[in-house]
């Protein structure tokens, strides 16, 4: 069928061609050429066809599969006219002087022999494209399978759904509308489907066009833009879904496939994040990269970004069993990445750790393994040191023995003036980063570690996220329990941290603390009624909210680091930076002795009295 679908065209290109020639022959001759002009068509087609399907054939012009024309095939067209029009203008000039030919012929056949290749090739395909609407009229019953679907928005991603359900005619969906905001869309046509009106009027278009499903194809739409449509999407009783923000859409490719509901993180409306790729690239591709909480939420997607740079291998360490089993799955069947390997254990077994580098010799370390569980941590304090502390100090001293080139550390703004045990060890585990970086320095051995750390707010969806939570308990019928609803935190997107976190890797020369911009404070009562009304409730009356006060270690606000207190903008508009010196280590040895002492007894009071030590602007709280 191949070899016959290249015979048909190639025999229909031959007979366009000829009629090309003719043609421009009967326009600049009224459709009367005499006796010379005819023994010139006799003397000129025999090589000038040829020679133009041998041009067409060396752009490519027999290799296309013509269902799915486009730009590309048709700026190929245009250029093997053109060059065939330039040759064969040319080799008659050398020849003859073009005495006895008509320069204007051959000018109307290079455009005529265009117009009839190109028309050709589209015309195949509008035939697929139309197939699907020629099979709804024709089948009975089948209009019905495919929903009809109006679009919310009428810019790129839309486009691109109208094209795919178009070309794709198993998708049970059909295009039937678009709304926009834009006034200078409304009323255009985007392949045949009209542009009819302002998202304002959803409701009175979708009856107009009998819309049965909503789909919002605004991939970059803002907090309260998302928020204004879903309101009047659930206003419509229509279901609706959406596509993706940007921060997902990383291959830049928007497909029917990805639609979803409308998440919370829709509704947060984070900007995308501008990644400088090739620096990236310059850090992690043909290197060995280890990420140790490679299970974890932030883990996980840091292994889902870094294979898209090409790492020479790619090292997931994880003491959670179904964790590291389920990224190790995804990477390699979804993400079709085979250079890794999973290592389980603990990233306090000094020995698994000495074994893993000898082993694997990574270059690029992500350390995103710790327990970040406020209340959790509070009421088992030995473990945040076991873990948050010494575990990250092993894991710095033999990346330094191995001569790990990057090292960093996935932090938390509850680092910040901490008030529980979790800040108070991402802070001190900071500090041990920072003192391990001057000690190499001012050593006399120079030693290539750099090492950084990156801080940010709350991430959602992430297995500590209270969005989880709120879900299960509207899916229980609630209640919905917000410890104050005046209380606020910052939230990003997981896709927004890790690709922050990569960024930051590759700005880092050493010893700094990266804080990525959080945004805008969002209220926690706030949220847990938005997510309601996202779940088809309403809140109070179907679904109860009640309160339950602040939690052991909580605060009340998060707070937002600024300029004034030492830390500086950087080239990234979202990554701010905090560089000093800080303590060195053996200012911190003699704390971290006693440290170990009283983790090793379960002494809680103990721990936060020694933290306060070592971290004045901590508050612990639980003290005498």
């Amino acid at each position: 069928m191949r070899r016959l679908n290249f015979w048909l065209i190639l025999g229909a290109d031959i007979l366009l061609l000829v009629a090309a020639h003719l043609l421009a022959y009967g326009i600049r001759f009224d459709f009367e050429p005499g006796a010379r002009e005819w023994a010139n068509i006799k003397a000129v087609l025999p090589w000038l066809v040829p020679l133009k399907i041998t041009v067409f054939a060396f752009f490519g012009l027999y290799r296309g599969m013509w269902r799915y024309t486009g730009v590309t095939d048709l700026l190929n067209i245009l250029r093997a006219n053109f060059v065939t029009g330039l040759v064969i203008m040319g080799g008659i000039l050398l020849a003859t002087r073009f005495e006895g030919f008509s320069r204007s012929v051959f000018v109307l056949d290079t455009i005529l022999a265009f117009l009839m290749i190109a028309g050709l090739r589209f015309s195949i395909r509008l035939f697929y494209q139309g197939l699907p609407r020629w099979r709804d009229l024709v089948v009975p019953g089948n209009a019905r399978r495919r929903k009809r679907l109006l679009l919310i928005g009428a810019g790129d991603a839309a486009e691109k759904v109208v094209r795919e359900t178009m070309d794709n005619q198993e998708l049970p969906h059909r295009v039937v509308g678009f709304l926009d905001d834009n006034p200078d869309k409304i009323g255009r046509w985007i392949h045949g489907i009209p542009v009819y009106g302002p998202i304002a009027r959803l409701r009175t278009l979708a009856l107009h066009v009998k819309a049965e499903e909503l789909l919002i194809a605004m991939p970059s739409a803002g907090r309260e833009e998302m928020e204004q449509v879903v309101r009047l999407c659930r206003e419509s009783k229509l279901p609706f879904k959406t596509l993706p923000g940007l921060g997902e859409l990383i291959s830049d490719k928007v497909s029917i496939k990805s639609i979803r509901d409308v998440s919370y993180k829709d509704l947060l409306g984070r900007p995308p994040v501008r990644l400088e790729q090739e620096r990236i690239e310059e850090v992690l591709r043909g290197r060995t990269v280890l990420v140790t909480g490679a299970g974890g939420s932030i883990g996980s997607d840091l292994c889902r970004q870094i294979v898209r740079f090409k790492p020479a291998r790619l090292v997931m360490f994880d003491a959670d069993e179904a964790n590291l089993y389920r990224i190790e799955m995804e990477i390699l069947h979804e993400k079709g990445f085979a250079e890794y390997a999973v290592v389980l254990g603990k990233v306090q077994d000094r020995e698994l750790l000495e074994h893993m580098f000898a082993e694997h010799k990574p270059t690029v370390v992500f350390h995103a393994a710790a327990y970040k569980h406020v209340p959790l941590v509070e009421h088992n304090p030995w473990e945040g040191v076991y873990n948050n502390i010494f575990a990250s100090k092993r894991l710095m001293e033999v990346a330094m023995a191995y001569g790990v080139e990057r090292f960093i550390l996935v932090s938390s703004d509850k680092a910040v003036r901490p008030t529980n045990v979790m800040g108070a060890t991402k802070r001190l585990a900071e500090m041990l980063l920072q003192a391990y970086c001057r000690e190499l320095t001012a050593g006399p051995e120079k030693v290539a570690t750099r090492f950084m750390a990156v801080r940010f707010g709350n991430v959602l969806g992430s297995s500590g996220s209270v969005i989880p939570l709120f879900k299960r308990q509207i899916e229980l019928g609630g209640p919905v329990t917000v410890t104050d609803p005046e209380m606020t935190r910052y939230f990003m997107s997981i896709e927004e941290a890790s690709q922050l976190i990569l960024q930051a890797a590759a700005m880092g020369e050493g010893g700094e603390i990266f804080i990525l911009e959080m945004g805008t404070p969002v209220r926690i009562g706030r949220m847990a009624r938005d997510l309601i009304r996202l779940c088809g409730k309403e809140p109070d009356s179907e679904i109860e909210i009640k309160q339950i006060g602040l939690r052991p270690g909580e605060k009340m606000h998060e707070e937002l680091i600024t300029e004034g207190e030492g830390i500086v903008k950087t080239e990234h508009e979202k990554i701010m930076v905090l560089r000093g010196q800080g303590r060195s280590f053996e200012e911190l040895r003699r704390s971290l002795d006693n440290l170990k002492e009283l983790a090793s007894r379960h002494d809680a009071v103990g721990i936060k009295t020694e933290l306060k030590k070592i971290i004045p602007e901590y508050t612990p709280q639980g003290l005498p």
